[in-house]
């Protein structure tokens, strides 16, 4: 076996968006050394003092190895630990035990993290797997100023939180579990780790935080537990493999047994590399320069981290997994760590084109959640968590039918995106949609009953309606598609003519007042009306008419985009991050750095200015992504989602339809291979002498060599494979009139 050094595995930067914190985010990454959509993810830690931040490139520092679940800073980790090798004195605190290193020397690769500890004198490496990890120490040689007789040795560290060690000498063994968790979990969730050395111990013991040392213990409960295990002082190279279980020890030596056995790093290190090389080149462009290349690279990679698989093999080969909805364990896959709110938007449309078959187990998981919990996750980490508001799970599942992922069971489904359309959830439990009943008699969630995000609820909740409604097409229940269908124009009910933008409403249809466009927070969630006016991605053409026709859209679009980047902090109470980044972008309320408006540059194309679409998107590729930068919270994928779609030429307007609206590719060829399915390569042809990457406009577009109209392709076209072909320059071409067939869909009935 051997790695393709020139595969997109070595333009991938996993340090992409690690510069960020509390108030501004570059991404909110971490810089995760993971199997693709991994159980288990491992990152360096550089402080423990930050909460979710707990890695930042500038730092040079690292207190460790995590093993981490974390999705998001917002949601916070669970299940997680520590592993640091270490000479000398025994020194068990986060911040004391910390070793200096050297970034720039670092090794950071999706397969494989390598750093020095000049502290210790020692080489950590460590390569990943989907349940487990090999590490490897390797310590100064004799004669060295570290000296061959300095005590080697491994830390393993829990966090706070009720958890078990054992340690058993005899087997060169450690073992635990921790309970550590952010929420959402039942009362008998735990996570378990079986750590194997390869060397014989010299010695061992337990210990709580700083001081509270115990030499010689093998076993012991209580919080916050740590184990440390020595061996002699001339074995320089020391080998760990890990195995990880949400179910239990067992399952975890049956884990670490069947990924790694007694594989060495290196052999284990190729695999891993040709599994990213499989998953990345299923989207490989050609062309277009080594800024961009990397950051299609990076951006492709933060797609396929999350949601993770939680689902283990027992010994005999049997799928199951530990449910974090009603702590029981069942067979089948099952899938968490996901924002619906977020990843609706781009990821799951981007599998749908790139993985089917990957897409169609994850699907099957969110289905398993529905079965085990009785509701659709909106937040899932690792079970119910309340978080953001609508029930996308709806658009998810919708799409994926809508796209023909194979697998999917639609009737089993249907119940849960019925359920989630039709009856009112407990308060607070993070399942359902908030203000559900109002929202069914007046036709709109009540800002004077509902205190948080009335207005974004009644505009999500349209949208959810819209694709319910196709699934429910789908099976035939014609009177909940009629319902459903006439529910999804309930946005029109948040839309104030007099203003021309979305706004709060109280129960008696008088509006929220006072009237003020710059105000963030109460009716909206994470924006103003600048950010939420436009999200009605299903009827793009209801939305055009309200505003007054396509010239008067294009008009108010172009001020969002080139007005001063002005806000008040409203309901917020302060100045949240989101703000500031909107502010520092400078493309006026146009909030990049947050979903809301993902879709809002496409919808030029539905009011015939393709061109409008074309420039922003372009700008927006150039200046707000690079190698090392993201716009603003990466979101679970969906912020990179939405790079590796536009810069294919290929965006998602409506989630649940079947189609993606045109844009303008970013490099001269990109070649889409889905697993079982049929290649498309997309082409983006220029004058001479001109690049790519300095013509934004298209001209001209053929499929398959015959001229193509439509500012939109289906997934029925895309799937029978053939050549999209744009011809792009630097000048916009003459205005033309489009047909209402060339336009992206309206609100119109489809089947799937």
């Amino acid at each position: 076996m051997s790695i393709n050094h020139d595969s997109p595995l070595n333009r991938v930067n996993p340090l992409q968006g690690t510069d960020s914190h509390f108030g501004f985010s570059t991404g909110n990454t971490l810089p995760l050394i993971a199997a693709p959509n991994g159980m288990t993810h491992w990152s360096p830690q550089t402080t423990s003092s930050s909460g979710g931040w707990f890695f930042h490139p500038s730092h040079r520092k690292l207190e460790g190895v995590r093993a981490t679940h974390q999705p998001s800073p917002w949601m916070g980790d669970y299940g997680q630990f520590i592993v640091l090798p270490q000479t000398g004195p025994l020194i068990t605190g986060a911040g004391e035990r910390a070793s200096g290193y050297r970034p720039e020397n670092a090794a950071f690769h999706p397969h494989y993290f390598r750093a020095d500890l000049l502290r210790y004198g020692c080489t950590l490496e460590m390569v990943p797997t989907e349940r487990c990890a090999l590490f490897q120490f390797t310590f100064a040689p004799e004669g060295d100023p570290f000296g061959a007789a300095l005590t080697r040795r491994v830390l393993m560290d829990f966090f706070p939180g009720a958890s078990r060690m054992e340690i058993d000498p005899d087997q060169r063994t450690v073992r635990g579990w921790t309970r550590t968790n952010s929420g959402g979990v039942p009362n008998n969730f735990a996570y378990y780790f079986v750590a194997v050395f390869d060397m014989p111990l010299t010695a061992w013991g337990l210990f709580h935080g700083r001081s509270d040392h115990r030499p010689g213990a093998e076993s012991a409960e209580g919080d916050h537990l740590g184990a440390y295990v020595e061996f002699a002082g001339d074995q320089n190279r020391i080998t760990l493999r890990i195995g990880t279980s949400f179910i239990g020890w067992e399952q975890a030596a049956a884990n670490l047994a069947r990924e790694i056995g007694d594989t060495a790093l290196e052999t284990l290190r190729v695999r891993m590399a040709q599994k990213w090389e499989q998953i990345l080149g299923t989207v490989e462009v050609e062309g277009g320069g080594t800024v961009a290349q990397r950051t299609f690279a990076s951006c492709l990679y933060r797609t396929r981290l999350f949601p993770r698989f939680m689902d283990e093999q027992t010994a005999t080969g049997k799928q199951q997994h530990y449910s974090p909805y009603d702590g029981n364990i069942h067979e089948g896959p099952m899938v968490t760590d996901n924002g619906f709110w977020d990843t609706y938007r781009t990821v799951y449309p981007l599998l749908a084109l790139t993985d089917p078959q990957r897409l169609s187990a994850i699907m099957q998981g969110w289905t398993n959640a529905y079965r085990e919990s009785g509701w659709f996750p909106t937040w899932a980490s690792p079970g119910h968590r309340s978080c953001m508001v609508g029930t996308h799970g709806d658009v998810v599942f919708a799409d994926a039918i809508a796209r023909g992922v194979p697998g999917i069971d639609i009737a089993t489904a249907y119940e849960g995106l019925r359920k989630d359309a039709y009856e009112n959830p407990p308060h607070g439990t993070g399942f359902g949609r908030e203000g559900l009943a109002d929202y069914l008699t007046l036709g709109y969630v009540a800002d004077d009953r509902i205190h948080e995000a009335s207005a974004s609820r009644t505009i999500d909740y349209a949208f959810d309606d819209f694709c319910v409604a196709q699934v429910a097409r789908a099976l035939g229940k014609e009177k909940d598609y009629e319902e459903l269908i006439q529910r999804a124009g309930y946005w029109r009910n948040v839309f104030d003519p007099a203003v021309g933008m979305m706004r709060g409403r109280n129960a008696d249809g008088s509006w929220r007042q006072p009237w003020d466009e710059f105000e963030w927070g109460g009716p909206f969630v994470e924006g103003g009306t600048w950010q939420h006016s436009w999200g009605v991605p299903h009827d793009p053409a209801g939305l055009i008419a309200v505003m007054g026709g396509a010239d008067a859209f294009v008009e108010k679009l172009e001020r969002m985009l080139t007005q001063a980047p002005y806000f008040r902090i409203g309901s917020y109470g302060m100045e949240i991050h989101e703000m500031t980044e909107m502010a520092c972008a400078a493309f006026g309320q146009y909030a990049q750095s947050n979903q809301p408006v993902h879709h809002a540059l496409y919808l030029f194309a539905c009011a015939g200015r393709p061109d409008r679409t074309q420039y922003w998107v372009r700008r927006v590729l150039q200046e707000m992504y690079t190698p090392d930068i993201l716009p603003g919270d990466e979101d679970n994928g969906e912020l990179a989602g939405w790079y590796v779609l536009s810069a294919l030429g290929l965006y998602p307007l409506c989630a649940g339809h079947p189609s993606y609206v045109l844009g303008s590719p970013l490099f001269p060829v990109a070649h889409l291979r889905p697993e079982g399915g049929k290649q498309v390569t997309i082409r983006a042809i220029t004058p001479e002498g001109k690049a790519v990457a300095d013509c934004p406009f298209v001209h001209a577009v053929t499929w398959n060599g015959k001229p193509w109209t439509r500012l939109w392709i289906g997934n029925a076209e895309l799937a029978e494979g053939g050549e999209l072909q744009f011809t792009l320059d630097d000048t916009p071409p003459a205005r033309r009139q489009y047909t209402q067939d060339e336009l992206p869909f309206s609100l119109t009935p489809y089947a799937l």
